[in-house]
């Protein structure tokens, strides 16, 4: 599998609609992403 198929769509899909979901929750976009890479597995640099 290629880098950047490591994650399927499915956990891509899911990731977004975390981050959608939680937004408000957290101070700023890349708090929320912060906060939700480690739980799928990835950086959230990755996210």
């Amino acid at each position: 599998m290629s880098k950047s198929n490591k994650f399927s769509p499915e956990v891509r899909e899911r990731a977004v609609r975390m981050v959608q979901e939680h937004r408000g929750e957290y101070p700023s976009l890349w708090a929320a992403i912060e906060s939700i890479a480690p739980k799928i597995g990835c950086v959230p640099q990755t996210l």
